[in-house]
């Protein structure tokens, strides 16, 4: 079974405000277990978290060995105060206080870091983007920064512009990668970067009356041919469903994700061992300090 290269263990699929609010005044430990165990009866024992600011990730951290789970987290994203990721991190207004909550993370046993380059797509507007991403300059010096402080960088962005200043700055993982375009998807074939498309987030969707089918379906068919292109191209793709997130649930959005992969790139052999290769190169970039 292949690991889960993208979750967030605060999340329960359902409800955002919900599984906060669980969480809000203390973690639950009697909820991370229950996910811990899904993963556990789903055969997955490899685990990249996503962070959040509850301190659900810090025990998770504690308890994943309890369940054969090899746990991997940045403790909290960082972002941008005033842009997207205040539901999953915490905030900075210049590169001083950037690194310092490097540093933090470093403090509170963060494995690498993750951080937030872009805005996220808007269903109830035809998947548009939420926001305009940073700038090329700060992308380039929030990597560098991680990276001499010897961490591998998980980086949430979408947008052809956005994602290849990313991978031009040496990222280490795209996650998401909306909206990229094919000059972005062969720098990305041509770079060390793993890809991981969190398809499911698109496609689970479709069907639950939440948005309007129509736009969900323009946006699978869209993403698809670039996961399609990207992997036709050699670009290093790995299986995560950013489980937690609505309709993705804990334990199956991997599942779900290897589905779709599957319907896109066919089953076989090649595929899979593509997968088991990337999803390798993830753990062992991000499994501590480099």
């Amino acid at each position: 079974m292949f690991g889960e290269c993208h979750a967030h263990l605060f999340m329960d699929g359902k409800n955002y405000r919900a599984a906060v609010a669980l969480h809000q005044n203390g973690v639950q430990e009697a909820d991370i277990r229950e996910k811990l165990g899904q993963y556990q009866a789903a055969g997955i024992r490899f685990l990249r978290e996503g962070g959040d600011v509850l301190g659900v990730s810090r025990k998770a951290a504690q308890l994943a060995p309890e369940y054969g789970i090899i746990y991997v987290s940045p403790v909290f994203a960082i972002h941008k105060n005033g842009h997207y990721g205040r539901i999953v991190g915490r905030g900075f207004d210049n590169m001083k206080e950037y690194a310092e909550l490097v540093r933090q993370a470093a403090l509170e046993g963060a494995d690498f870091i993750k951080v937030m380059f872009s805005g996220i797509m808007d269903f109830d507007r035809g998947g548009e983007l939420t926001e305009a991403p940073l700038c090329r300059g700060e992308i380039r010096e929030m990597i560098h920064i991680a990276h001499e402080e010897g961490f591998a960088v998980m980086a949430h962005v979408n947008g052809a512009g956005a994602v290849l200043d990313a991978v031009e700055a040496g990222v280490d993982s795209v996650e998401h990668g909306n909206f990229m375009d094919d000059d972005c998807l062969h720098a990305l074939a041509e770079s060390q970067a793993v890809w991981v498309p969190t398809y499911v987030t698109i496609t689970n969707l479709i069907g639950s009356g939440r948005f309007e089918d129509v736009c969900l379906e323009r946006l699978r068919e869209r993403q698809g041919e670039r996961i399609r292109r990207g992997y036709e191209l050699g670009a290093r793709i790995a299986l995560g469903s950013d489980a937690g997130a609505y309709m993705v649930p804990h334990g199956q959005g991997v599942a779900d994700e290897y589905r779709e992969f599957q319907r896109l790139l066919g089953a076989g052999s090649g595929l899979d061992r593509r997968l088991q290769e990337a999803e390798d190169e993830i753990r062992n970039r991000f499994s501590g300090r480099m």
